[in-house]
């Protein structure tokens, strides 16, 4: 627990305050900044900084030319009042005055010093990269001795700190219960966004900048002697349009063929923020050239059920053994990672090509779904519909394996 003192003590709503170090801890690890309250010849001042927290001392990111890190140089450092806020909700009341915000919030008081010794500048800073993604540190140049030089770090010891929070629901008064007006709370989150490469990136996205998810929603890479299967991401884009730019090799989807790079890119993103898609690109294993794209979609946890489907592979890759091991590897993950009951296909009822190619992959015809999807040019097509139980699997993968193994292979 902090101690109380004036400076941290409640004058009202005193039951949304508290001490907990853990709590006030939390709270200020969970954002990414905050604003720093001083006082500079006699003028107020809040600066919005980066933060973060390495024990009981909060670091703050600055230029050696800002005015509070000039301030910090003294004997006596400066004094700061530090806030970290969250709002997670709006309330919505009957009455509007009682109208109010769910929130969780830290305040600290203290002597905020300048940073002087290169060991605990690195620290510093090493501290926070670390926590826009761990690992980060590693796959990062880190700072040389000049660009240490031209970065301030202050440091502020927690010691005078209150967590002051509201959770819950509307508190209306009892005469405004039977107003015929909506109340109730909107729930408000940070969520990250899709990443973007910068231009030039060929690297995939690290998986600390990619949320959380279940196996079944997860496209774990996969390796094979003919294909390596990674994560799709926008730093395949300009691979994937020279690798796809045949007019054939989009005849049967359900997108247009991308006209352009920018166009690609839409379609990418497009496939990456549909939450029933789970997108792989496929690599040839041999050049490390990327081929083409491979998904689950519709993954079903619950019912134990996915679709391999949104396949489509530049036309150099064609019969070489690169489809037939990438389903191989799409197969084995579904029965033997995950425990699917039943995988299944659906293909154009005009895509010959890719009926004989299911077929020779030993799944079982089911029928046909009429009308049941939008081709690229708008018109609906009929889908012819295939499928692999998990008792057929075992039979099935030793049937591909032992195609991949043969002189020529037929992909």
């Amino acid at each position: 627990m902090y101690e109380q003192t004036h400076r941290t003590t409640a004058n009202r709503d005193r039951g949304r305050v508290a001490y907990e170090r853990a709590t006030a801890h939390a709270i200020i690890d969970e954002a990414y900044h905050c604003a720093m309250g001083f006082t500079v010849d006699g003028e107020p001042r809040v600066l919005p900084t980066l933060h973060v927290r390495v024990g009981e001392t909060v670091y703050l990111h600055g230029s050696t030319g800002s005015r509070p890190l000039l301030a910090a140089r003294g004997e006596d450092g400066l004094r700061v009042c530090l806030t970290v806020t969250h709002l997670d909700g709006l309330v919505y009341a009957r009455s509007q005055m009682h109208h109010s915000a769910n929130y969780r919030s830290v305040v600290a008081h203290g002597t905020a010093r300048l940073v002087t010794t290169e060991a605990e500048k690195r620290l510093a800073m090493t501290a926070l990269i670390e926590k826009v993604g761990r690992g980060r540190a590693a796959q990062t140049r880190p700072p040389n001795r000049k660009e240490l030089a031209e970065t301030a770090v202050l440091a502020l010891t927690l010691r005078e700190v209150s967590v002051k929070a509201r959770v819950g629901g509307v508190i209306d008064d009892e005469e405004d219960l039977a107003l015929p007006y909506w109340a109730g709370v909107l729930p408000l989150r940070l969520t990250p966004g899709l990443p973007e490469p910068d231009a030039g990136v060929t690297v995939p996205v690290p998986g600390y900048l990619r949320a959380p998810r279940s196996p079944w929603l997860t496209p774990a890479p996969m390796r094979g002697d003919h294909v390596l299967l990674e994560p799709l991401d926008l730093s395949h884009v300009d691979d994937l349009f020279a690798a796809t730019r045949d007019a054939m090799v989009w005849t049967h989807l359900t997108s247009p063929q991308p006209r352009d790079l920018a166009e690609m890119r839409a379609f990418v993103a497009g496939v990456l923020q549909t939450p029933e898609r789970v997108a792989w690109v496929q690599r040839d294993a041999r050049s490390l050239e990327v081929a083409g794209v491979t998904q689950y979609v519709y993954p079903d946890e619950a019912g134990r059920t996915l679709e391999i489907g949104g396949t489509f592979l530049g036309r150099r890759w064609w019969r070489t053994g690169v489809n037939t091991e990438a389903k191989l590897l799409l197969l084995t993950r579904a029965f033997e990672e995950l425990g699917a009951v039943r995988v299944t296909w659906q293909t154009d009822i005009r895509n010959e090509r890719s009926q004989a190619a299911i077929a020779r992959l030993g799944a079982v015809r089911e029928g046909v779904l009429r009308s049941n999807r939008r081709r690229g040019d708008g018109s609906w097509r009929d889908s012819v519909l295939y499928s692999v139980t998990a008792t057929e699997w075992p039979q099935v993968g030793a049937t591909l394996r032992k195609k991949l193994r043969a002189p020529a292979v037929v992909g």
